[in-house]
């Protein structure tokens, strides 16, 4: 089992549930309930997501999600769905709408091999490391 994986009990989720969330993803745009994977949870209530789109970023590291890559239930979609793998992303689990269903493991090893291991802020993308940041 990964790190992170432990459930802790009802109303509380683990490392690979797809789960459908409200999140915003910048500061520019309102929040939208969208399906994320869990990448970590710590203390009850604060869970660590990516967010998952319909089209893959063009400006960003994503992974294709297909009904495949779940070990148990899926998304209601008809193609390919994207893990944006650089957007990590700090929410409360009230900002949980519903469960979505659980990766495979293999899929859940593949999308935590491209995701970065560094601190997130609360509802805010984290920086991928070694890229500046632009400024205006």
């Amino acid at each position: 089992m990964l790190p992170g994986a432990d459930i802790v009990g009802m109303g509380q989720y683990a490392r690979g549930d797809v789960l459908l969330a409200s999140v915003t993803l910048d500061d520019r745009t309102m929040p939208k309930a969208r399906p994320v994977v869990v990448i970590r949870t710590e203390e009850p209530g604060r869970i660590y997501i990516c967010p998952v789109s319909s089209k893959p970023p063009s400006d960003a590291p994503s992974l294709p999600l297909s009904i495949d890559d779940f070990a148990t239930g899926g998304l209601d979609l008809f193609g390919e769905s994207y893990v944006m793998t650089s957007r990590i992303l700090r929410i409360q689990s009230s900002a949980v709408i519903g469960k979505k269903g659980r990766l495979a493991q293999e899929s859940l090893e593949k999308i935590s091999a491209q995701v970065p291991s560094v601190q997130v802020s609360r509802s805010a993308p984290v920086k991928q490391p070694g890229k500046p940041r632009k400024t205006g």
